[in-house]
């Protein structure tokens, strides 16, 4: 598998993704505030990695501290979340992989734990939820692959793989769940403006797996639909709203009515972890702005005129209408999707590792 992230005695170690496709090469974090440098620069990106990422970065901190107390080592602990949680507010997973953490430490605190204990024990929960993330890739795959068509093109938008996540990924996750499986099929992947994570990433990790994958301009995809040249549309998601409303990269609501208007499904896939019930519409989900530069410049090559006005939301709301099925690790959420994610909440779920 691609190593999107990984614990090591020495630190968190990163595949460096704003270098891809060109450059494989890492980024070794030491510390809690280089783990957030991490996340904001996008070295690493994806909801779920992101969400690993964080409770590894409050992990890493809890780790190597220097209080000599508990209670010294409290105040620290606040210092460490707080600026974790500033680094990409779209991401529910990102305060998911935080609060996972802190709710350990805060039990271990009230258990009368020593240092030690629980130094070791943040650690030991970091990487369970590595593994954790790995496995809930691959139990959407199973639960998706069966919704992906036996023939013909799927077309995804922004990176939702291996690089999204700890490995195998959620919507691509789905797509290699199904070839595994024997269907055929391949690969239509928005480049994704600005960021271009789909020609960057999608297609780096989709010819590392032999799966043909073609690349397309993000004003391509009405034209090839009408054509019938796309058969289904899966992505991946930052955060889902209680009543099923998605976040996801830019451009991904015009995707769904392009969609919608051509008859053809349109599938997120997610970790649980994605899903925020206490969110109850797209409405409250918070877009992260980003730098103009983002859209301004190529390569480090200015595109546009100096001064001219630039909007650089990260994010786009789906509303759950245009949604099809939401692929969890838990199972298939189909609408009304407020009845079947409460249902699915309530549920007791097997551990996957």
């Amino acid at each position: 598998m691609i190593p999107t992230l990984e614990w090591t005695s020495e630190g968190v170690n990163f595949l460096d993704q704003t270098k891809l496709p060109l450059e494989e090469t890492y980024v070794l974090a030491t510390s809690y505030e280089e783990v957030a440098t991490v996340i904001r620069d996008m070295i690493v990106r994806g909801a779920p990695a992101i969400g690993v990422s964080a409770a590894m970065g409050v992990a890493i901190g809890i780790e190597r501290s220097k209080a000599t107390t508990v209670e010294a080592l409290t105040a620290e602990v606040d210092v460490i979340c707080g600026v974790l949680a500033a680094t990409r507010p779209t991401a529910v997973n990102l305060f998911w992989g935080i609060g996972r953490i802190r709710d350990l430490y805060n039990r271990l605190v009230a258990g009368g734990a020593d240092l030690a204990m629980i130094k070791k024990a943040v650690v030991e929960e970091a990487r369970l939820m590595y593994d954790e993330d790995i496995a809930a890739c691959k139990q959407m795959g199973a639960f998706g692959a069966e919704l992906m068509p036996q023939h013909g093109t799927v077309l995804t938008h922004c990176n939702a793989g291996a690089l999204a996540t700890c490995g195998y990924g959620s919507a691509l996750g789905v797509i290699r769940a199904a070839i595994e499986r024997g269907h055929d099929i391949d690969v239509f992947a928005d480049e994704t403006r600005p960021f271009l994570q789909g020609a960057r990433l999608t297609a780096w990790e989709l010819m590392k797996d032999n799966i043909k994958t073609t690349v397309l301009c993000d004003n391509m995809a009405a034209s090839l639909m009408q054509k019938g040249r796309i058969q289904a549309v899966i992505v991946g998601a930052d955060r889902i709203a209680a009543n099923g409303d998605v976040a996801n990269k830019i451009g991904t609501y015009g995707v769904s009515i392009l969609a919608k208007e051509h008859g053809l499904p349109f599938y997120v896939a997610a970790p649980w972890s994605t899903i925020d019930v206490a969110t109850l519409t797209g409405e409250e989900i918070p877009i992260e702005q980003r730098a103009a530069m983002e859209v301004t410049h190529s390569n480090g090559k200015q595109m546009t005129p100096d001064g001219v006005g630039i909007e650089n939301p990260a994010f786009d709301v789906t509303p759950a209408r245009y949604v099809t099925a939401i692929i969890t690790e838990r199972g298939i959420l189909r609408a009304p999707y407020g009845d079947s994610i409460r249902a699915m909440a309530e549920m007791v779920q097997p551990a996957l590792v």
